[in-house]
């Protein structure tokens, strides 16, 4: 789906110039309009989003308190259900590219790093058991669903997310370098360091 907008709002660029190529007036400025218009576009994108995935974990809670001057020592503990629904993608204000109007080319520098946009943690808790001098408040849930994240985030490089992610970069780069091609501009990626070192995947 985040590929389809990232198509239709590179297919807008496309209509657009392509529209403008019929003007009978070619000069040096349409060129320069033209890719003014492609930067923005890919610009605004910002983020995508090209991998989701769901993590089900149980986490084991524990806090230990010395009460009293350090006479009684109070511990409360709970079972967490962690359900999390985690978001890896790109982060377009990253991209370094330029455009050289001369020769219609649109040279790719840099690509950004899958990175994780968001973890949405559900937290269920099961088995609470309060200390007597110590028992749950709500800045506990607020840190509970803090370390619930993290948890989360250690997990994700033990998943495939991050090399899903990364084929679906050379995915998007595929995209760009056909649509910038059906306005009569060419993508120029050589410089540009992909996931894995295949460039054969967009040729």
């Amino acid at each position: 789906m985040e590929l389809l907008f990232l198509g239709l709002a590179f297919g807008a660029v496309a209509s657009y110039v392509i529209f403008s190529k019929f003007n009978t007036v070619r000069t040096r400025g349409l060129a320069q309009s033209q890719s003014v218009i492609l930067l923005d576009k890919i610009k605004k994108v910002t983020k995508l989003i090209t991998v989701e995935g769901e993590f089900a974990e149980i986490y084991h809670h524990e806090d230990k308190q010395n009460k009293l001057l350090g006479l009684v020592s109070s511990k409360k503990k709970a079972i967490i259900l962690i359900n999390a629904k985690t978001h890896i993608g790109f982060d377009f204000r990253k991209i370094k590219m330029e455009a050289d109007t001369k020769n219609k080319i649109i040279k790719l520098f840099n690509f950004p790093e899958p990175e994780v946009l968001s973890i949405e943690p559900n937290i269920r808790f099961y088995d609470i058991q309060d200390g007597f001098l110590n028992k749950f408040s709500s800045e506990d849930l607020t840190q509970v669903n803090q370390a619930a994240k993290e948890h989360v985030l250690q997990k994700i490089p033990e998943s495939n997310l991050m090399q899903a992610a990364n084929h679906e970069a050379l995915e998007a780069i595929a995209l760009m370098k056909n649509l910038i091609e059906t306005i009569g501009w060419e993508l120029d990626y050589s410089s540009l360091e992909l996931p894995n070192g295949n460039i054969k995947l967009l040729e």
